[in-house]
């Protein structure tokens, strides 16, 4: 079952498209300052629900669209209960693969807070190339992919699996990835308007085709286990 709340560095993840200078002190901040509730586990760990979410996104964007000082916010906020906030989409908490944030950039610090994945790990993991940075002229980051890689290598974690262990889907993705390219490539060669989105219609159903091929085949493989 799907948690109803998201720690403070999934927060920063959630929110750092649209606000690029947003941090977990800054969030804090706001809360210190009263303008964010969220709960509290027994531990003392911030849960953070979409309200706060929501409540979160409104003062964040009266002070950058309005330029409005944190009491003046405080006020509005207080002055009614239905302050306007975008709703963040829901997940159905299914199995399918999470859509990783559109424009996302991180710091090794900032991915390492946002996931709880210590920098170490972080680099073992970039040194088998399951995580790589991006940019250039010496300003590199970590993308929304590089965050959903992250999230899953943490659960692999669990298991007492180490990062050179992971190199495998690493292989594998990439002879996948050469192998579909060599099906979808016909069609972007097309002059044709629509090659592009019929070649990426194609790439997800080959995807998802791969998925369950690959499911199938673990199953039978490990039957006699389950």
């Amino acid at each position: 079952m799907a948690r109803s709340y998201m720690s403070i560095g999934e927060i920063l993840v959630t929110l750092k498209t649209e606000f690029p200078d947003i941090t977990i002190s800054k969030i804090r901040f706001l809360e210190g300052e009263g303008l964010i509730d969220p709960e509290r586990t027994p531990s003392g760990y911030r849960k953070f629900r979409e309200d706060d979410v929501d409540t979160l996104r409104t003062v964040l964007r009266m002070q950058r669209d309005e330029y409005l000082p944190l009491k003046v916010i405080k006020e509005r906020m207080l002055k009614t209960d239905d302050a306007p906030a975008a709703k963040a989409p829901a997940s159905d908490g299914g199995d399918e693969l999470a859509t990783p944030p559109t424009g996302l950039q991180m710091t090794a610090e900032e991915l390492a807070t946002a996931t709880g994945v210590d920098r170490n790990r972080i680099r073992e993991l970039q040194s088998f190339g399951i995580l790589c940075t991006h940019g250039e002229n010496g300003s590199t980051y970590y993308d929304g992919d590089d965050f959903i890689v992250l999230s899953i290598a943490k659960d692999f974690f669990r298991y007492g699996i180490e990062p050179r262990h992971l190199s495998m889907y690493r292989h594998f993705a990439e002879r996948e990835a050469t192998f579909f390219e060599s099906i979808v490539m016909p069609v972007l060669r097309q002059k044709n308007p629509d090659a592009r989105r019929t070649a990426a219609e194609n790439l997800a159903d080959l995807a998802a085709l791969s998925r369950k091929l690959k499911q199938a085949l673990l199953r039978s493989n490990l039957r006699q286990y389950l």
